[in-house]
């Protein structure tokens, strides 16, 4: 199975206009994709993309591009060959020199990652999750690029891991599909959405079987006080609700802030500041307990996550499917978070990536954390319409996807009508 031809798209929504998605660190996000469609010798595609807020999207793609030349030619037949393709992506010398494995090239290289593992997936007429739960301990651990991990994991430490979890992977298999993976949902909470909004959404929310919203916080301490007030009013003491400042504040300002926010009894304060800063992070931790910390949806790689885990600076990892270089990046991240015992709740807050992250997390239940346990997934409930397999939520619960490949693959009415800059939707406005 060789790659003949890569597509790359820039797919922006207009979701300023309505507000969907704002926060104090991002008013006017406009989601977006660099959209990749591999092609293959065969006749096969696999599709994906990493996510944008608007602005740079450009850029994104002109990076897809040039990584682009990695990819033809190649065969992607395989975990081993998904694996080759991964750090032939990430590791060559002039290449990396712009990162080193962060920014651009980072994005650019999860968008064909991604749409690499949809492509074997797809081939093998399976869900992206059920393809990686049915692949042995030892190819997991094959797709890692392990350079950097070993003071804090080994390769034989994770295969440990994975051969522990295989006992009763069967059942966990059949109570995925069966009963689906906790949700929460961001929906209610955007910063741009009036004070009536957020109490009819969060109703709306518990109604539909939530039992954790999250409230975006950071801007104006008295409305984030009145806001989360309402919130709480609404849906009462038994549910979570978490905050997130999107990075807005200093160390010593985000500990004054939330401990203002205490009495709403806020679950966790995610990316209360730098997502470089580790050691902050630890600090605040500590500082704010028992109230928790989560962060990760910027965090550049796995080395960084690494730190993290070792500093003991987060309660929950936000891993990102396009933030760092795509599936392979990820499983390390899923395996480390395993060794520290931190529990993973990712992140998509964002077009596509409620699409993408289930299947992470399905996989992590089944074949390396084997449990549940304080484990929950962002949904957000807007632009799943523009998926040929869109997220279905039930009862709170994201449902297991059955259609085979990462879920990646946009409507072709999308892809033209959401064209940047020349897209119906963006020549009308």
């Amino acid at each position: 199975m060789t790659i003949t031809a890569v597509d790359v798209l820039d797919v922006r929504f207009p979701t300023s206009r309505s507000l969907d998605g704002s926060d104090a660190m991002n008013p006017d996000p406009d989601y977006s994709a660099a959209y990749v469609v591999l092609h293959t010798d065969d006749g096969h595609e696999g599709h994906g993309f990493t996510f944008t807020i608007g602005r740079g999207n450009d850029i994104c793609c002109a990076a897809v591009e040039t990584l682009s030349e990695y990819v033809v030619g190649t065969d992607v037949d395989g975990p081993a060959a998904l694996g080759d393709l991964y750090k032939r992506l990430t590791h060559d010398s002039q290449i990396r020199w712009l990162g080193p494995e962060k920014g651009v090239m980072h994005l650019a290289a999860a968008a064909l990652v991604n749409a690499a593992w949809d492509l074997a997936a797809r081939r093998a007429g399976l869900p992206l999750w059920r393809y990686l739960s049915g692949l042995s301990p030892e190819e997991i651990v094959g797709c890692v690029d392990w350079r950097y991990l070993s003071d804090a994991l080994t390769p034989e430490e994770a295969l440990a891991f994975l051969r522990e979890a295989e006992a009763g992977k069967a059942e966990r298999i059949e109570a995925v599909e069966r009963d689906g993976y906790p949700a929460y949902t961001t929906s209610p909470g955007w910063l741009g959405y009036d004070d009536e909004k957020v109490v009819r959404l969060a109703r709306e929310a518990v109604a539909a079987g939530y039992t954790q919203i999250k409230l975006k916080v950071g801007a104006d301490l008295e409305d984030d006080r009145r806001r989360f007030a309402a919130a709480r009013s609404a849906v009462g003491p038994g549910i979570r609700i978490a905050v997130d400042a999107n990075q807005r504040w200093d160390v010593d300002q985000a500990v004054d802030w939330v401990k203002a926010l205490a009495e709403f009894d806020p679950w966790w304060i995610e990316e209360p500041t730098s997502p470089d800063d580790v050691l902050g992070h630890a600090a605040i931790r500590e500082r704010l307990a028992p109230i928790k910390v989560a962060t990760g949806e910027h965090v550049h790689n796995r080395v960084m996550f690494k730190q993290l885990l070792q500093a003991g600076a987060i309660d929950f990892l936000q891993l990102d499917a396009a933030r760092v270089a795509g599936v392979n990046e990820n499983l390390a991240i899923l395996l480390l978070a395993r060794k520290f015992d931190v529990p993973v709740c990712p992140h998509a807050g964002g077009v596509g990536l409620c699409e993408l992250v289930c299947h992470l997390s399905m996989f992590d239940y089944t074949s390396v954390s084997a449990t549940m346990e304080d484990r929950v997934i962002e949904y957000v409930d807007h632009l799943h319409e523009h998926f040929t397999a869109p997220t279905r939520i039930v009862d709170g619960r994201y449902r297991a996807p059955t259609e085979p490949g990462f879920s990646a693959e946009m409507k072709r009415d999308s892809l033209v009508r959401f064209a940047y800059p020349n897209g119906p939707e963006w020549r009308s406005n």
